[in-house]
């Protein structure tokens, strides 16, 4: 762990434990041996969410597991076991809104996957604007058929539109689970890194998207507009596009790398 890593608002025991490494915020699922989620773990991902939202200093998020065996292994089974139907139903709902959060926060989410990623543990992955796997580390995929249930907690809807429908369906009804190199050309992942140097590697993609190397605003920005345009007609994503661009047109950032194009110098963003 880095030494500027800071994790004095994590309470002993905490299934998120929260890093933040300059501009970078490391939330870290921690429910060993296999990372799986409870209610009280999606609580903890929520606040976590919000904090890093409201957090001037972060302007990308990280999400892994911990350990190098698991990024997660979804939901907990034993705990699925021991609840009414209604509950669950409730459990499901507060996970699906708690990854819209993260989906819908206005910093670039990347998932550092290391270890298996299955189950409800790829639908948190999918809920991050890009998901990094480590080369030879584990498996991918969705085998909830074969509990006799689906990808409830955004499985079945990101799938098919990160896959197009007639491959989702293919997916979640084969219970298809691939070692994590096949993942990239499956369309799953967006890169694969060699295992060693891992964490420092996707650390360092994660800074080419803050001050000063890039506008992080717009970074957030652009997200927003792809994330909610995407499920509006043409004319209101536009419309979304434009109050996005004008708020862009405003910040200290945008006179920045004006000025520097004109200028023919490097930009230096600030975020702001």
């Amino acid at each position: 762990m880095n030494q500027q890593d800071r994790t004095d608002n994590d309470s002993p025991g905490a299934l998120i434990t929260h890093q933040q490494d300059g501009p970078i915020c490391y939330l870290t699922l921690c429910n060993p041996p296999a990372n799986c989620y409870s209610f009280e773990m999606m609580k903890e991902l929520d606040s976590a969410i919000i904090d890093a939202r409201f957090c001037e200093q972060t302007h990308v998020i990280i999400i892994r597991g911990q350990g190098e065996k698991f990024f997660c292994a979804g939901a907990d089974i034993s705990m699925l076991q021991q609840v009414s139907p209604e509950w669950k139903y409730h459990f499901c709902l507060h996970a699906n809104e708690t990854l819209l959060r993260l989906e819908q926060t206005p910093k670039l989410v990347i998932a550092q996957i290391e270890g298996h990623c299955v189950g409800g543990g790829l639908e948190i992955a999918l809920a991050c604007d890009l998901r990094i796997g480590c080369s030879g580390s584990g498996k991918i995929g969705v085998p909830e058929v074969e509990l006799g249930v689906l990808p409830g907690t955004g499985g079945t809807q990101r799938l098919s539109r990160l896959l197009g429908k007639s491959t989702a369906l293919r997916w979640c009804i084969e219970g298809k689970v691939v070692p994590i190199d096949e993942a990239l050309e499956k369309g799953i992942l967006d890169q694969i890194l060699p295992a060693t140097g891992f964490s420092q590697a996707v650390k360092e993609y994660a800074l080419e998207f803050c001050p000063p190397r890039k506008a992080a605003l717009a970074v957030g920005l652009i997200k927003r507009s792809i994330q909610s345009g995407s499920e509006m007609g043409i004319h209101e994503g536009l419309a979304l596009e434009r109050e996005l661009q004008q708020r862009l047109f405003d910040s200290e950032d945008a006179h920045e790398g004006i000025a520097a194009n004109r200028e023919k110098r490097p930009p230096e963003f600030q975020g702001k």
